[in-house]
């Protein structure tokens, strides 16, 4: 099996999230299902089948998480120097509005544009690997092509 880099925030939140639904949302639908049969006939029973249908995700999420964190490689920025690579927080300006942005590189378990974490296989992400301070960089994009100047690299 392929390694999934990740940081060690982004590994820390899923380690997180896979400890609060084993210990707090699993034993909280199993509750809610003992007491949807304790009110009768299952098959017109519309909260027995909600709550069976949330314990499948939740054990569906479990086992997704388990899987992830157990093939996780997790990778300190702080170690990291250079050229953009994964971990890197980049600060670029769009060339054509002048505008900046910051994105930090990271695994695709952990991205989150809107928080500026940026997925790894991303267009941006590829365009920008191996790039350094003072390039710029053609991302293809479905809403047609940017330009970007790298303006700073860290690896906090």
């Amino acid at each position: 099996m392929e390694k999934i880099p990740m940081t060690r925030k982004g590994h820390a939140a899923l380690e997180t999230e896979l400890k609060h639904l084993k210990s707090v949302e699993r034993p909280a639908i199993i509750q809610a299902i003992a007491e949807a049969r304790e009110h009768g006939d299952l098959s017109e029973n519309a909260e027995y089948h909600s709550a069976r249908e949330k314990q499948s995700f939740i054990e569906g999420r479990i086992k997704e998480l388990e899987s992830v964190i157990g093939l996780a490689e997790v990778i300190d920025p702080a170690s990291l120097s250079g050229a953009i690579k994964f971990g890197a927080t980049v600060v670029v300006v769009d060339e054509d509005t002048d505008e900046k942005k910051s994105w930090q590189i990271v695994g695709e378990h952990e991205a989150n544009i809107e928080k500026g974490l940026l997925n790894i296989r991303s267009p941006i992400a590829r365009a920008l690997i191996g790039k350094d301070v003072g390039d710029s960089v053609e991302v293809k994009t479905p809403g047609g092509e940017k330009y970007y100047e790298v303006v700073s690299i860290d690896y906090r």
